[in-house]
């Protein structure tokens, strides 16, 4: 196990499963856990090459029943990206967020979902298309990295959270996003290539000088029942 300690940043490399144990409380869980797709391939729309297709197979494992309980067990509020993989293992969704990536029959997924914690009975839509992002420019890091204003967007319906944990790490954009909007994190990842990534992401998004606080796109809100 490596640790690093970044600003208010605590990045572990290690698998969570082995990690969680030794945590305390945090108040909230804020993570896009591996999906289990298990069908990487360099000739899809993933823009892999063959050596990435065959390690984001050997990565994209999804968690079990007992990873999901000890992060409810251990945090206040939850917001899984992915939640429609994970709903058998979460139950019923009262609050999801839905990113909508303006991204109409493509490859490419038109949105994605996330299953959260949330009692306000709402779905809520962050409208960002992702052609132009940086996870589609040259500056993608992780084959599933989500750009930062998704997860600050995030961020915003657990104000109350000081401390956030992302157990699956990835490429650190968790981290970023909690440095823009002044929060505690914790930051666990399993595979030392994208660990040393988001380091070096995080003491970037420290040295970014942020002379007035960035605005976070209004959601579009739908009530789920009339």
């Amino acid at each position: 196990m490596r640790e690093e300690i970044i600003g208010d940043c605590r990045l572990i490399l290690g698998d969570c499963r082995d990690i969680l144990p030794t945590l305390g409380p945090v108040d909230a869980v804020v993570t896009d856990p591996p999906y289990g797709i298990g069908s990487w391939s360099s000739t899809g729309g993933n823009s892999l090459s063959a050596a990435e297709a065959k390690k984001a197979n050997e990565w994209d494992v999804a968690p079990d029943a007992e990873v999901f309980d000890a992060l409810r067990s251990m945090s206040k509020e939850q917001i899984f990206w992915g939640g429609n993989y994970f709903i058998s293992l979460l139950g019923n969704c009262r609050s999801p967020l839905i990113w909508d990536k303006k991204n109409r029959g493509m490859h490419y997924a038109d949105g994605e979902f996330a299953w959260t914690s949330l009692k306000t009975g709402t779905l809520r839509i962050f409208e960002m298309p992702i052609q132009g992002t940086e996870v589609r420019q040259d500056g993608r890091e992780h084959p599933t990295q989500k750009p930062v204003a998704v997860m600050e967007w995030c961020l915003g319906f657990v104000p109350k959270a000081e401390t956030i944990l992302d157990p699956f790490l990835g490429s650190g954009t968790t981290g970023v996003a909690c440095i823009r909007r002044e929060r505690s994190f914790i930051g666990i990842e399993r595979e030392e290539t994208y660990f040393d990534i988001a380091c070096r992401r995080i003491e970037a998004a420290y040295r970014q000088p942020r002379l007035f606080a960035e605005p976070v796109a209004k959601p579009i809100q739908e009530q789920l029942f009339g």
